[in-house]
């Protein structure tokens, strides 16, 4: 492996860190939104429904007057009525009445559904104003519970940066320029080991030439594919004879086990 590449694996590996934590941020910020959003929502059907109870009351209060001056209009015809000696006039005031308490009769129908109608929407304001209430008072907890999830995310976030800002400043200024690019893209690992023939970030297969040219660590080597930077993966560093070739590994001694 490149040693300039050592590097930018370790800031990769907290650059990782970083990216699952700005998503489990978001994630907890749209929760924090979808609270907001039925609170809202709920706010919303609440003065709707207010609005429509004060127009339904408007109607009302109208249809009422109407209804009083029907039945004050009813009786200056009923004192018509009895000072009439004329039979056509009699008849005449007499159909009027008819017609003034069919209108009443219409009106005070007209008023009692809006009534109905008014008690109605009243209940289910009623209703959501519990509702409302309940919301508020149940995801005051939830909400505290994801702002401190918030906020340990931040610090923790923090503290990454701290750590992988230090780094940055060891780092080859080309490779690290380069990296970046492929991070800011890709929001992804974009430094992967070949594995079983394979790109690892793409999981594309690779000719056995590209693995050569990345096992000889002597440049960046990019995959064709999808652009990232290959290295070359030792499963076991741990049995590298660091004073040997770079291809010799040293051996696992066995354990010889004696029969009692």
């Amino acid at each position: 492996m490149l040693i300039s590449l050592k590097v930018v694996l370790e800031i990769q590996e907290l650059d990782m860190k970083m990216i699952r934590l700005m998503r489990l941020k978001k994630g907890s910020l749209r929760e924090l939104e979808h609270i907001d959003n039925l609170r809202n929502e709920l706010k919303k059907q609440q003065n709707d429904k207010e609005i429509e109870i004060s127009d339904l009351s408007r109607m009302i209060s109208a249809q009422e007057s109407k209804t009083q001056e029907l039945k004050e209009r009813h009786k200056k015809l009923d004192t018509r009525l009895q000072a009439v000696k004329k039979v056509d006039e009699y008849q005449s005031i007499n159909q009027e009445i008819i017609q003034t308490d069919r209108e009443i009769k219409a009106t005070e129908l007209i008023t009692s559904d809006l009534i109905d109608k008014r008690n109605m929407e009243e209940e289910f304001c009623s209703k959501i104003k519990e509702s409302l209430q309940q919301s508020e008072e149940g995801s005051i907890a939830l909400e505290n519970e994801i702002q401190e999830r918030i906020r340990a995310f931040n610090k923790e976030g923090s503290e990454i940066k701290e750590i992988r800002d230090n780094l940055a400043k060891t780092a080859d200024p080309e490779v690290m320029h380069i990296y970046q690019r492929l991070l800011n893209n890709k929001k992804d690992m974009v430094v992967v080991p070949i594995s079983n023939g394979n790109c690892s970030g793409c999981h594309i297969a690779i000719t056995a030439q590209h693995q050569n040219t990345v096992q000889r660590a002597e440049r960046l080597v990019f995959c064709e594919h999808c652009s990232r930077i290959h290295y070359h993966h030792v499963h076991d560093e741990s049995f590298v004879d660091e004073g040997a070739d770079a291809g010799t590994k040293k051996r696992r001694r066995r354990k010889v086990v004696v029969a009692q």
